[in-house]
Order: structure tokens, then C-alpha cells, then sequence
């Protein structure tokens, strides 16, 4: 899915392990010259870029676009002829030697993959070895957060593949789907773990109803729908099953039967 750019900017500025610059932006013009250069850069990097400029994840740079005068020295300059190799552009290292980040250059995807404006991004070791780690700079953010906040890649396979895109989706009819930036303190308010510890809240429909996901199990892939004051592990697994697939559904505008959208009224 594409990155949900208000719950991005959630993200960035409501996590300790990332230090950002609000309105400190890159000139559009910056952007530009860089794009002449790359191709027209994924755009919850461009956001990045335009919002903050820079920034830290973990202590490390995020790589920046340097002013033009400067650019041919800057280390942290997205252009620094070291970044780019194989079609793979380095925009982020792990300190102390640790793993780098890389994005997937368009030019370079492989065979099959789907289209998307974003780039994918890579993880290399110290050894060289690869492997995919999220489909957009908005995804490498939020599973970033999600690890360091001990949620692995996320509580269900599901949410996983989501953040490795979005930290969390708002729909027009008033769905939402949490990002690590909340997920956690929407299960101690309701009190998830005490009431249906087999269960994880996911997201909610804005207007008093939950949306939960089994933790363990053979089923980990169906969304269930229940009112926040009927939580208990008997009623959520009698709840209403509102999807077999997560990301089917919310591809789908995420419609509960009998639900309409409070938003606006």
C-alpha cells in the first residue's frame, strides 16, 4: 500500500530513536537537481527531504541533500559517488559497521515485481549478503520503530507486510489500522492483554468499534470486528469476521457490514 503520510509524519516526529529537523527542509530546487541526476526520487523520501532535510535513526544519518556549493564534499550527500553500486543507493548505516540500507533502484527491480512509485529497500551485512526488508523509505521507518520498540516486524504476518509499506493506514469511511507508533498504547488502554491475551487490537473503526487479529494460531490472518466495551477472549472470537485478508480488505475501502463513517458528522 502507499505510505499514509500523516501517520508518517506520527511516526517520525512521536519516536525517541529518530531526531529530525521540522521545517528545516531541502529547497525544492535541491530535489530537483538530485532527480536530473537519479530519476525522480520515491516519494515518502521526498517527503522526508522536504519536511526535515535530515535526520538521525539509531544516532546514524539519514543520507541528506547537501547545498550545491558543498555537495561533491558532503559524506552525507545522497549523490556521494560511494552510494551508489549495482543499482543499490545507500541511504543508511547502522553505527559502528553495522548493517547498511539500501534503496532498490528502479532501473535494477527485479522481474515481476510490482510497480510502484516507491523504491524497495535492501539490508546488506558487513558480509555483502542481502536480503528485502521493506517496500518504501515510509516502511524502512516503521519497521525501524517497530524493532526497536520490541514488535519485531509486527504482532501478526499481516500488519508486518503492512508496515513494511505504511506505519498504519486511515481510510475515508474512518478505518484505522495502527502503526508501532500506537499500537501498543491502544492495547494497554483497552486492556487487551488482561481481557483477550490471545488477541491483538489492530486498529478501530473511529467510531467505538475494535478491529483484532489472533496472536498465535492457525488463523492469524482474519480481522474480526467487536465494540471496545465487549472485549473478552469468548466475544472477540465470536466477533464479527469482517476480512480473511488484511490488506485485500483495506485495498477494498475496508467496509464493516452495518458501519457507516462517523467522520464529518
Amino acid at each position: 500500500m502507499e505510505p499514509d503520510l500523516t501517520l508518517l509524519r506520527e511516526l517520525v516526529e512521536g519516536t525517541p530513536i529518530l531526531s529530525t529537523h521540522p521545517g528545516r527542509g531541502v529547497p525544492e530546487e535541491w530535489i530537483c537537481q538530485v532527480e536530473a541526476m537519479l530519476g525522480p526520487l520515491p516519494p515518502s523520501y521526498r517527503w522526508w527531504l522536504t519536511e526535515y532535510g535530515s535526520g538521525t535513526l539509531g544516532g546514524a544519518g539519514i543520507a541528506t541533500i547537501a547545498p550545491p556549493n558543498l555537495r561533491v564534499y558532503a559524506d552525507d550527500d545522497l549523490t556521494a559517488p560511494w552510494r551508489l553500486a549495482d543499482g543499490l543507493l545507500c541511504f543508511y548505516a547502522e553505527p559502528d559497521c553495522g548493517d547498511s540500507y539500501h534503496f532498490v533502484h528502479p532501473g535494477h527491480r527485479s522481474p515481476g515485481s510490482v510497480a510502484s512509485a516507491e523504491w524497495p529497500v535492501v539490508r546488506r551485512d558487513v558480509f555483502g549478503d542481502e536480503e528485502p526488508f521493506a517496500e518504501s523509505f515510509a516502511g524502512f521507518l516503521s519497521i525501524s520503530v517497530a524493532r526497536a520498540a520490541g514488535l519485531g516486524d509486527g504482532p501478526t504476518p499481516a500488519l508486518a507486510r503492512l508496515w513494511r509499506s505504511t506505519p498504519g493506514v486511515l481510510l475515508p469511511n474512518g478505518v484505522m489500522i495502527y502503526g508501532p507508533q500506537i499500537i501498543t498504547e491502544r492495547n494497554e488502554t483497552y486492556e487487551v492483554d488482561d481481557y483477550a491475551p490471545h488477541w491483538v487490537l489492530i486498529g478501530d473503526d473511529s467510531g467505538g468499534g475494535g478491529l483484532f487479529m489472533r496472536r498465535h494460531g492457525r488463523d492469524r490472518a482474519s480481522v474480526h470486528h467487536l465494540d471496545f466495551g465487549a472485549i473478552s477472549s469468548d466475544t472477540v472470537a465470536a466477533s464479527e469476521k469482517v476480512a480473511d485478508d488484511l490488506l485485500v480488505w483495506l485495498r477494498g475501502g475496508a467496509a464493516i457490514p452495518g458501519r457507516q463513517s462517523t467522520l464529518g458528522q
